[in-house]
């Protein structure tokens, strides 16, 4: 697939045959106590029981499965917050591939301590998002590494779209499908899928509002760089992708912001009553619902998804005793 080739539906239905049983089909679960609160029929696909912790797994084997031999001879290399990090080592390890992975100071130190455990190397000379995607263009050039992107690669996109296959079965009559956004990967595949297969179901994305680098893109038309602040660090892209960019004008039909207080307030209602113990950014899409930035969605049957639970102990527990 060429970079600017936006996917398509056939392109996610192979990626689940290409991930074939290696991953889990995640569970999506009804949620009464959301339900009355916001007057939807609320449904939370559940992407933090997949392998790693989050969705991200998805996409970097659908990537790897592309490569040919001498690709994977060079070893592979990605960016990551901590998602990311941790899929690409433990599917580079399935697949018996050398990983190394840029990371930077200040990033979760359970991420990156599980991403050395999956078998990945780190580098953390990156002080912060923006000095890491330098820093992994000085290592592509140095290394010769194959690059498998967070965000903006077509079949990373394809993989990440099996979530949307998974919700459409598991919820057929979903009429709003709620996708939180970091660079954009996973709401390209997501609503490439819903579209294809739901065409009038609508695909709303969520943003933090200190984090806003697909808005910042989409007001642009191109490519923005941000300093992203979010509590939800999944979700601090210092930039969208290009790819992803496309795919969300043509087939997203709203983008809205949360405040960091309102991702609180999700994360501790999905661990009182959902028992969901996510990440901030997988707290988002219920922080957008519950604030009511989600418009006319009385009565809708709302898919929302908890796209992750790989967070700090400190982070939740402080989270957790805030009010």
């Amino acid at each position: 697939m060429a970079a600017t080739a936006l996917i398509g539906l056939d392109d996610v239905v192979r990626a689940r045959e290409t991930i074939g049983e290696r991953l889990h089909r995640t569970p999506t679960f009804t949620s009464a106590a959301l339900s009355r609160l916001t007057g939807a029929r609320v449904h939370l696909k559940a992407e933090l029981f997949q392998r790693t912790g989050s969705f991200k797994p998805r996409g970097v084997l659908n990537k790897l499965a592309s490569l040919g031999a001498e690709e994977k001879a060079r070893g592979v290399i990605g960016i990551s917050a901590g998602n990311h990090a941790q899929a690409l080592a433990y599917c580079a390890s399935l697949e018996g591939l050398d990983a190394l992975v840029v990371m930077w100071q200040g990033a979760s130190e359970q991420k990156i301590a599980a991403t050395r455990e999956y078998g990945a190397q780190v580098d953390l000379e990156a002080r912060d998002p923006g000095e890491a995607f330098a820093r992994l263009d000085v290592l592509l050039a140095e290394t010769g590494r194959t690059l498998v992107h967070p965000f903006d690669d077509p079949l990373v996109q394809a993989g990440q779209g099996t979530v949307g296959l998974e919700l459409v079965e598991q919820v057929p009559d979903a009429s709003v499908v709620v996708v939180p956004i970091g660079g954009g990967g996973l709401i390209a595949g997501v609503a490439t899928a819903v579209k294809g297969l739901r065409p009038d179901a609508r695909v709303v994305g969520v943003e933090p509002e200190g984090s806003r680098a697909m808005h910042a893109a989409l007001e642009a038309g191109e490519r923005v760089e941000v300093t992203p602040r979010s509590i939800a660090d999944g979700l601090n892209a210092p930039h969208a992708g290009r790819n992803a960019l496309e795919v969300v004008r043509e087939r997203v039909d709203e983008i809205v912001l949360v405040s960091e207080a309102e991702l609180e307030a999700a994360f501790r209602l999905l661990y009182a009553r959902a028992k969901l113990a996510c990440e901030p950014a997988g707290a988002a899409t219920t922080a957008a619902l519950v604030a009511g930035r989600i418009a006319n969605a009385r009565g809708e049957n709302v898919v929302l998804v908890v796209s992750g639970g790989n967070v700090a102990a400190e982070t939740a527990s402080a989270i957790l005793a805030s009010r």
